[in-house]
């Protein structure tokens, strides 16, 4: 199975698996899985992932392969082009993410530098509007 994209992200076969399987297993049933960032530690920002019961009328809904997301609205320029992982080592396991805007990262893995995405904005002359 290949990776699942989405306009904003995608999701690796891994991470499809441990996200329905997090959210079968909870106690609690919630809506979606909202990402997001947040400024702090040593790098700058962290990833942040909560499980949430409503959608803002900010908040960008997804849905990946039956998996629902919602993407933080200030978040949305820094997780553009973002490949989203899961990983189970002998030490280890977690969510992670291959973000195209990353441009640091602290040495402990705990915090990110981040970079909003580049969108390319064509202007057509015989569009634009003179006062």
């Amino acid at each position: 199975m290949k990776n699942i994209k989405n306009k904003l992200l995608s999701l690796t076969p891994s991470a499809i698996k441990h996200l329905k399987s997090i959210l079968e297993d909870s106690p609690e049933t919630y809506m979606a899985v909202k990402l997001g960032v947040k400024n702090g530690g040593c790098a700058g920002m962290a990833y942040t992932m909560d499980y949430i019961d409503e959608v803002s009328d900010t908040d960008e809904f997804i849905e990946i392969d039956g998996i629902k997301l919602v993407i933080d609205p200030k978040a949305i320029l820094f997780l553009l082009g973002t490949e989203m992982d899961y990983q189970k080592s002998t030490l280890n396991s977690g969510f992670i993410f291959n973000n195209p805007n990353q441009t640091d990262a602290c040495g402990c893995g705990e915090s990110v530098t981040l970079v909003e995405a580049d969108i390319p904005v064509d202007f057509n002359k015989e569009d634009s509007i003179s006062h």
